[in-house]
């Protein structure tokens, strides 16, 4: 039962292997077979090599160009933002949007926004704004009071307190009067004999005593006239400007609370995002190249404040906006004529002409994982442009940099480049010669050459598969070492001028104390490097200064920031305060510091 039940594993593995083992054959046989082809191929080719395809020397008009890829995109777009304003860091949720490439008219829907924190915020609002009425009416009618109050007081508290002294001192003028006669009775009586002289002084009293009350009737009427009334009008006028104020800053209240509100209703306004003109729907979708910036128009995209959401280009001023590398930027110059091709439409309308409008100054900003190489963007101004192109098309622009009427021009594929130099391999009768040439323009398929090589001549298309023919001279390498050797020879000698200038023209006078003037740590440091710099990196390290004792020995001191290498900066302000210090420059000196010369 066991053998029965793993039968037909077996033969399943059984027939795996066969099949692994054809396959196997199969690869080995091919891989044979493809060896021996390779070897009779490599065998019937190798007995004679193939003769070079020929092109002829032609001189004719010329059209020196940069080709490069672009975009279309309109040079006058109607932007439409966000107006909402930035309640938080995240922005505001797109709810829904409309079809990207829609025909739209002026005022149409192109999205909407999320409102509904706009709508709680508007309802809290709206019973803000109701207390800060109500505080405004309780207000006005503390300004009522106060100005009642003063009206109060003045026709009828201070009316009817004047009045009453009025009465009084109307009331002590007819005692003092009456007093007055009765004294003046008794005194005739006192000269007849029949009265004594007590009663006369008790006459005098009553006199006396009525004038009092007169007076003091008549103080009072002046304290209620002047100080009365004025403290009074004082606290009153006090209360009535206190109450204004309130009034006035709660109307201010009022009107700021209005206002808000008022932003809100034209925010929750702003959430319905309406077309400006009339136009097709362009999304503004931005893509930052790390993964972590980009922003694409959709249900759920959050949007910040003046964040452009659409573009509406507009269809009568279209341009090209493309990417030149900076190897060919400095070719390119405002107004040159400029041939557009725009593979999406095909046909006659394929080619369209334009001109170059603007050279940008700065690079574009790179990828992440771009090459190092910069690109500068190029606008062309597309020339009538045909109602079939889109925004968003890919065009070539073939920007016309100059145009020659007559050059000798050779294939681009007929140039051999060796050591920065470049040759042609020409036909010489039944044999070969290689000619050197100097280049000028160029365009995708040929180059204009300046001498070299003469019309009709027949140069093979192909010289990299034909360098047994060619004779390329023995060129020396190009070695930068020695221009830097010839520069730093020379920086000494600079170095020494300075040095004269300072020490009052006598030579290797800078840094003495005798000299006559000032020591030069620039001229000092200077010839420093030029002895010691040998690789020229404008850095001095352990091991170029290992030859110099003294600034070997101090080598940490120069090295002010310890990064292991002194620059020319450390090494001048060291020597600066040195000899701001009666030290010297250490290591400045012919002797030590470096050669002279």
């Amino acid at each position: 039962m066991l053998n029965r039940r793993n039968q037909p594993f077996r033969s399943r593995i059984g027939g795996a292997k066969v099949i692994a083992l054809l396959a196997i054959g199969t690869a080995v046989c091919g891989s044979a077979g493809y060896a021996w082809w390779q070897s009779k191929g490599s065998g019937l080719y190798a007995g004679a090599e193939s003769e070079p395809m020929l092109h002829e020397v032609v001189s004719g008009p010329f059209d020196h160009i940069v080709l490069e890829q672009g975009e279309i995109e309109s040079s006058k777009n109607n932007e439409v933002k966000c107006e909402v304003k930035g309640r938080g860091t995240s922005g505001t949720p797109i709810l829904n949007v409309v079809l990207e490439g829609t025909l739209v008219k002026k005022g149409d829907k192109l999205c909407q926004l999320d409102s509904s924190a706009l709508d709680q915020e508007a309802k809290n609002q709206r019973i803000i704004v109701s207390s800060a009425e109500s505080t405004v009416i309780s207000s006005e009618a503390l300004v009522s009071k106060a100005a009642i109050a003063k009206q109060e007081y003045l026709e009828g508290t201070y009316q009817t307190e004047r009045n009453a002294i009025l009465s009084e001192i109307a009331v002590a003028q007819q005692g003092l009067r009456r007093a007055e006669l009765s004294l003046q009775s008794a005194e005739r009586l006192a000269a007849k004999g029949t009265l004594k002289a007590l009663q006369i002084e008790a006459e005098q009293f009553a006199v006396q005593d009525a004038q009092r009350k007169l007076d003091s009737s008549d103080q009072r009427m002046k304290v209620l006239d002047r100080l009365t009334k004025e403290k009074m009008l004082v606290q009153l006028n006090s209360d009535i400007e206190t109450a204004a104020a309130k009034l006035a800053s709660d109307k201010n209240t009022l009107s700021e609370e209005k206002e808000k509100l008022e932003e809100i209703r034209n925010q929750i306004i702003a959430c319905a995002v309406l077309a400006p003109a009339d136009g097709q729907v362009v999304y503004a979708n931005k893509f930052s190249g790390r993964g972590g910036g980009d922003f694409v128009v959709e249900p759920g995209a959050l949007v910040r404040e003046q964040q452009t959401i659409f573009l509406l280009p507009d269809p009568s001023k279209m341009q090209v906006k493309a990417k030149v590398n900076e190897s060919r930027i400095t070719l390119i110059r405002e107004g040159l004529p400029v041939k557009i091709n725009v593979d999406a439409i095909g046909g006659a309308a394929n080619e369209l002409l334009g001109r170059v409008t603007k050279v940008n100054k700065y690079a574009e900003p790179g990828s992440w994982m771009g090459t190092s190489a910069k690109e500068y963007a190029v606008f062309v101004q597309i020339m009538d442009p045909p109602p079939s192109i889109r925004t968003g098309m890919t065009a070539a622009a073939r920007i016309f940099v100059e145009q020659i009427p007559d050059a000798i021009q050779v294939p681009v594929h007929a140039v051999y480049e060796s050591k920065n130099h470049h040759f042609v391999l020409i036909k010489d009768g039944d044999g070969w010669k290689t000619s050197e040439i100097k280049l000028g323009g160029t365009n995708e398929k040929f180059v204009t050459v300046l001498s070299g090589v003469d019309e009709k001549d027949m140069v093979a298309l192909d010289p990299r598969s034909h360098v047994s023919k060619m004779n390329i001279p023995d060129i020396p390498e190009v070695d930068d070492r020695e221009k830097l050797a010839k520069i730093a020879s020379e920086a000494p000698a600079a170095a020494k001028t300075s040095e004269m200038k300072q020490g009052g023209g006598k030579p290797g006078s800078a840094g003495r104390p005798d000299s006559g003037g000032p020591p030069n740590p620039d001229a000092i440091a200077g010839t420093i490097f030029s002895s010691l710099d040998t690789n020229s990196d404008g850095k001095l390290t352990k091991d170029e200064v290992a030859s110099n004792e003294r600034m070997a020995g101090a080598f940490s001191e120069y090295d002010t920031n310890k990064d292991g290498s002194i620059d020319r900066a450390e090494l001048t302000a060291v020597m600066r305060k040195r000899m701001a210090a009666g030290g010297g420059g250490g290591g400045g000196g012919s002797a030590r510091g470096a050669p002279s010369n």
